[in-house]
């Protein structure tokens, strides 16, 4: 056994708790001579001579609950002291001697070479790493990710239990307080690429002031669960902050069938609009892009569609169905026109309804009240949605709740709870009530995307996978704008293998899964460029795709990402 196993026993607390057992060692040395030296005056009372030593040994086999009973006593008041002797070394042997030596000896060792297992630093080179500050489901989804493009991370885990069995599993960690400023330079804070913390928004805003004592470089991206503490995280420090329950509750309403099939704007970069519009019930359901011909006829360019909650890019043989979300890239004129054509579709009077008045169910709701849609809120809890008027308070499982909230006419249901089982449960029950509704569902835990789709959900929106793609465009820095979780545009020049061809020539698309939405060739941007359209040297590309796409992109022809997009 190495020195270090008790190197705990030089610290005070060690030194402490060894002056403890010390002290109950001495006094059942103490006990043991007094009950010896008894011994012998009650034996010479009796009669008898004994050595010291066996005085001793007969005191030792009494306590010890041996009692050999070669040496007796004969009166009345040695069997009393006999049964004296034999309780208390009972007492003392076997319940507070085990007892002691656990508790200031033996545990506070295991303690310490657990602790010693832990790793409490990292080595002085690291550098370029990500610090991630919890094991919650947005760092599952962010791992493989990290893991896919070799960039190195570690979890600062402020519990030792959690770092242990991190360390347990393989994964990369360091145990440490996270409002203590060591902790943060032991993780070399200063040479991190990304802090990513996803903690209550008052433990963010702690960890951001703390993490700013030492290094003002290295970026932070905090989540938060209120909008209020997105300006106080912000002014603790941090470079980002992630609402990431009103991102969703966004995406939801923009998705629904609930009020019209018009295309809603996600984003624009100059003249170039991102949008996006639901095809249910439209004439688009049941053709392909090519036959839909939108950039002929209005000028529209469908960079790709949304489909069970998949981006794919677009070709020309894909094909449009009920649940499709189409992507759409133009001007804001193209946008207009595609709404002049469309705006008569989907309309409907019957209120859609949200299960679950957290978070992204009232972010939700904000988002249908400023698209003017209709809703009603199932919540258990009387008194936690703010619009009591429209909320109906009951178990979203119960069949006269949901027939009270409207389901049977609704034309769009959102699962918004945080528990995945729960959403799976409601998905299949709602699925079985209405087969025709279209279905919306949030998920914590990537793995359960697809459950939720064999349950019947047409749309899964994880919160783990938004905040990990964010998380991922904001560490690659590629990025012009970011459009939906895993979906952004990005500039690029023209390839020099592709300079002289035209863009119907280059297959970018096919080749990448990237959609060119506009041509920059320096006097101001074409958006819906032609398929004829020459790619010239000093001609910037304006791309959108997923950060697979982009990766592909890039390592098929070279080049970097611009620094200032």
């Amino acid at each position: 056994m190495s020195v270090e196993s008790f190197a705990h026993l030089r610290t005070p607390a060690g030194r402490r708790n060894l002056r403890t057992l010390g002290k109950y060692l001495a006094f059942g040395l103490v006990m043991v001579m007094t009950y010896t030296a008894g011994f012998h005056a009650l034996m010479a009372a009796e009669g008898h001579s004994h050595s010291w030593l066996t005085g001793l040994y007969w005191t030792l086999t009494v306590m010890s609950t041996l009692g050999f009973g070669d040496i007796t006593f004969n009166t009345d008041t040695g069997r009393m002291f006999s049964l004296i002797v034999l309780l208390t070394g009972v007492l003392y042997l076997l319940v507070v001697l085990p007892f002691t030596f656990i508790q200031f000896f033996y545990e506070p060792w295991m303690r310490s070479r657990a602790e010693a297992r832990a790793p409490r630093k990292l080595p002085p080179d690291a550098r370029d790493h990500v610090l991630l500050t919890h094991d919650d489901p947005m760092a599952a989804a962010i791992i493989p990710r990290l893991n896919a493009i070799n960039r190195n991370y570690v979890i600062v885990a402020s519990n030792l239990e959690d770092a242990l069995a991190l360390h347990d599993r393989e994964i990369p960690v360091v145990v440490g307080d996270h409002d203590d400023p060591d902790t943060w330079k032991r993780a070399r804070v200063d040479r991190a690429a990304l802090v990513v913390a996803t903690g209550t928004d008052v433990a963010n805003t702690t960890l951001a002031f703390t993490v700013r004592e030492i290094t003002e470089k290295t970026p932070i991206i905090s989540t938060s669960s209120k909008e209020a503490s997105v300006d106080v995280l912000e002014l603790a420090g941090s470079t980002h902050v992630l609402h990431l329950e009103e991102m969703m509750g966004r995406a939801f309403a923009r998705r629904m069938i609930g009020g019209d099939a018009l295309a809603h704007v996600v984003g624009s970069f100059d003249d170039v609009h991102i949008a996006e519009a639901t095809a249910h019930r439209t004439p688009l359901v049941g053709k392909t892009l090519a036959e839909a011909q939108l950039r002929k006829n209005i000028g529209i360019t469908v960079a790709g569609i949304w489909e069970r909650g998949r981006f794919q890019p677009s070709q020309p043989d894909t094909l449009i169905r009920e649940n499709t979300v189409l992507v759409l890239a133009g001007s804001r004129d193209a946008i207009f026109r595609y709404d002049e054509l469309f705006c008569i579709y989907n309309v409907s009077n019957a209120p859609s309804v949200i299960l679950g008045g957290g978070n992204v169910g009232c972010a939700t709701a904000r988002a249908l009240d400023q698209l003017e849609i209709d809703y009603r809120i199932v919540e258990q809890i009387p008194g936690k949605v703010p619009d009591a008027a429209r909320t109906v308070v009951g178990d979203a499982a119960d069949l006269a709740i949901l027939e009270t909230a409207g389901l049977p006419e609704a034309p769009a249901v959102v699962i918004t709870t945080s528990d995945d089982d729960l959403n799976v449960y409601l998905t299949l029950y709602c699925r079985r009530l209405r087969p025709d509704i279209q279905i919306l569902s949030r998920c914590s835990y990537e793995r359960n995307v697809s459950k939720l789709h064999r349950a019947g959900a047409d749309i899964v929106m994880s919160y783990a996978s938004m905040g990990a793609d964010m998380v991922m465009n904001l560490l690659r820095k590629s990025s012009i704008l970011v459009v939906a979780a895993g979906l952004d545009v990005f500039r690029a020049p023209v390839p020099k293998e592709l300079a002289g061809h035209t863009l119907f020539e280059s297959k970018i698309r096919e080749h990448t899964g990237c959609s060119v939405v506009a041509l920059d060739r320096g006097t101001g941007i074409e958006v819906g460029a032609d398929p004829e359209d020459k790619l010239n040297p000093g001609t910037e590309l304006l791309l959108i795709g997923s950060v697979a796409a982009e990766k592909s992109f890039f390592e098929r022809y070279g080049g970097a990402r611009r620094a200032d997009a």
